[in-house]
């Protein structure tokens, strides 16, 4: 068995996106990319969480084929092939139907950012795409849903707001590791929430003052932030 400690990563993410409520039944993955070796691990189609292993997961290169694994790759993987291809930064991506953010992709609306909560994360509102047209879906629908992220965001910096909200569908969220594409997507989730409370209360709530926007993000983010603990030398 190849990459054991990749595996095992992913695998802790999986359990981690199942066990903060994200996902129920068998929706949902969490894929994680070793960029120097050129090769992911994903999630098996199908299989309930609380029975996946390690040894479960399926190993693929960035052209899409398979290295290692008895089962089938999540049906997801080609969206997630994609945007390993096309956001160099990135070495994780999760997938949710969480039911805040589901329901702003199911009514095909950002996600504004109304408070500092959400400025901590993503660095502007959460965008939707448009949806995918029927030859699009009667093709390669899987390939085409990472295409239609990548399209989503072109002008965008995927790090900077990392996720997208695909139309009718639900949350793709990513990070630098799988472990922060999960902390993304629970943290997605929870401004989920709060904007649709906020919407609920108020009509036409103001957006965050901008300075108010990137002091936040800038605390947490890039070369001047400086919350939590420095790391170790």
């Amino acid at each position: 068995m190849i990459l054991p400690e990749l595996r095992e990563r992913v695998c802790a993410a999986n359990l981690w996106l199942w066990r903060s409520g994200l996902v129920v039944l068998t929706w949902g993955n969490v894929s994680g990319l070793d960029r120097e070796k050129g090769i992911w691990a994903i999630k098996p189609s199908g299989v309930p969480y609380e029975k996946l292993k390690p040894e479960d997961l399926v190993l693929l290169d960035l052209e899409g084929k398979l290295v290692e694994g008895k089962l089938r790759p999540s049906t997801d993987t080609p969206t997630h092939l994609v945007l390993y291809q096309s956001f160099p930064g990135i070495g994780g991506v999760a997938h949710s139907h969480s039911p805040a953010a589901t329901s702003f992709a199911q009514a095909c609306r950002p996600i504004p950012c109304l408070g500092t909560t959400h400025a901590d994360h993503f660095a502007g509102e959460v965008p939707v795409s448009r949806f995918l047209r029927e030859e699009e879906v009667q093709g390669a629908y899987e390939l085409s849903t990472g295409k239609v992220i990548v399209e989503t965001f072109r002008g965008r910096d995927p790090l900077r707001g990392p996720a997208c909200l695909v139309a009718g569908h639900g949350p793709f969220v990513w990070g630098k590791s799988p472990e922060e594409a999960v902390r993304n997507a629970i943290a997605l989730e929870e401004i989920a929430k709060m904007a649709r409370d906020t919407l609920a209360l108020a009509q036409r709530p103001p957006p965050l003052p901008d300075y108010l926007l990137r002091k936040h993000f800038s605390r947490k983010h890039g070369p001047s932030a400086y919350y939590g603990q420095a790391e170790s030398p």
